[in-house]
């Protein structure tokens, strides 16, 4: 029997549906990531301005 087109219409609303949901997930993913990699990255700028910090005192007390 062939599929009526409030069938396929069903059918491609849970492919769409399905995309988004993938596509969120994978937002969310990123967006973790994001965070995580920034937090990294903060202290170790963090670390170098104490080091920069220290050598210039030392440089400053010569």
């Amino acid at each position: 029997m062939a599929e009526s087109s409030a069938d396929r219409i069903e059918q491609a609303l849970a492919r769409i549906e399905r995309a988004a949901a993938a596509r969120a997930y994978t937002t969310e993913r990123l967006a973790r990531r994001h965070a995580k990699l920034r937090a990294r990255i903060e202290e170790a700028v963090a670390s170098l301005d104490v080091l920069i910090a220290r050598e210039t005192a030392s440089t400053e007390s010569e």
